[in-house]
């Protein structure tokens, strides 16, 4: 998981938040949220920054919608607390039942492509052309070279089960580009940066905007389901479900993952979640609450490691985040392409993400089209009442612009 201190500050850096703040909210929302997981729900879970939903933060929230990095944290916020009330009086249950799964699929994949196409971006891969929007960019740049060679490695190590594989990955780019002058080492230890930057620095000026209730719904949206998607994977993978297939402690699980999200907001970072990445560490043996505290002990410890974190360059970066994209695509995979109602709406969902650069707006538009599709085909027993209702809801913002 720690190659998340090394690649959050470079995507939240992008909105004109302080880097080395952002990297010791990281470090600190990391620890913080991931003994709460150990001490109250006792799993082996960690949580960090999600992957996605940085993204989505810095280039949705922020340079697409033209909120301040402020009002995206005060939106982050809100969504925190939303969780926690849909976990305390279990509404999350009805939500996520009430969502079509192809759909969750779709945006899981989407989030991937999203991400896939900044890391392109980011590295010089793919570049704007007037003619046909992108193009590939220059292949003999170092830069995209180096990027690739990233992608190549983190892939490699990891099918390999070499532990830290993503790290490496990182880290070995990062060596090459320096006598290149691509990368600029200064240090690996130090004093940690000042957190007070983004500390409490929350604005909720923009609260009573339709725009902000549907950032609030995309970070809760994405979150509510990647958190139940990794409790479900990681304790499945442990063995801690009981008979029936259900979760102990669930609540206190998933409270624990609301809090993170707030708690976060507060210091001054994206939204955090569990991370899949949990599993490496039941894979080892971890069963309880005590593998999670080892995690939030070393995430402390990399608070003294900024120089180094500094160093790493963002095609450096870059490769991590297109690994992920790899990894996040394979829900496209479990779609059920026989049903044509259920396959467009997914395909738009998924494909508009990265297109638009909007996270949200590739949501909207794949419940509004799983809507309008379901009801002129006339299978009105899977146009939920709870589908209907927030497709009129992204309809609404789509139409007030």
């Amino acid at each position: 998981m720690v190659y998340i201190v090394f690649v959050n500050p470079q995507i939240l850096g992008n909105t004109g938040m302080d880097k080395g703040a952002v990297f010791v909210a990281t470090c600190i929302a990391a620890a913080v949220s991931t003994l709460v997981m150990a001490f109250y729900a006792n799993y082996p879970i960690a949580l960090a920054p999600g992957m996605g939903l940085n993204a989505f933060f810095a280039f949705t929230v922020v340079l697409t919608m033209k909120y301040t990095w402020q009002q995206a944290l005060a939106a982050v916020f809100c969504s925190g607390v939303i969780f926690f009330f849909i976990s305390v009086f279990r509404i999350r249950e009805y939500i996520i039942n009430a969502i079509p799964r192809n759909l969750k699929l779709a945006i899981s994949a989407g989030v991937g492509l999203f991400l896939g196409i900044i890391a392109l971006e980011e590295s010089k891969i793919v570049v704007a052309s007037p003619a046909t929007l992108v193009t590939l960019g220059d292949l003999r740049n170092p830069v995209a070279l180096l990027c690739l060679l990233g992608l190549v490695l983190i892939t490699a190590l990891n099918y390999r089960r070499v532990i830290a594989g993503t790290l490496i990955g990182i880290l070995a780019v990062t060596v090459i580009g320096i006598p290149l002058g691509l990368a600029t080492y200064s240090g690996a230890v130090s004093a940690p940066p000042s957190l007070q930057p983004t500390l409490l620095q929350l604005d909720f000026l923009r609260a009573g905007e339709i725009s902000f209730m549907i950032v609030v719904f995309s970070f809760l949206f994405v979150d509510v389901f990647d958190n139940a998607g990794t409790l479900i994977g990681v304790t499945h993978q442990a063995g801690l479900a009981d008979a029936q297939g259900n979760l102990p402690r669930m609540k206190q699980a998933l409270i624990a993952d609301s809090f993170a999200a707030t708690f976060g907001s507060l210091i001054g970072t994206s939204t955090t979640t569990s991370y899949i990445e949990s599993a490496a560490g039941v894979a080892a043996g971890g069963r309880t609450g005590l593998t999670a505290f080892f995690v939030a002990v070393f995430f402390l410890a990399a608070l003294f490691f900024a120089p180094l974190a500094g160093t790493v360059p963002a095609y450096a970066s870059s490769a991590a985040l297109l690994y992920v994209a790899c990894v996040m695509a394979r829900g496209l995979a479990e779609i059920d392409w026989n049903d044509i109602t259920e396959a467009a709406p997914a395909v738009v969902a998924a494909i508009t993400m990265p297109l638009t650069y909007s996270i949200a707006t590739g949501i909207g538009l794949g419940f509004i089209t799983y809507a309008m599709a379901k009801l002129i085909a006339g299978k009105f027993a899977d146009a939920k009442p709870a589908v209907l209702v927030l497709a009129l809801i992204f309809a609404l913002k789509f139409a007030i612009g």
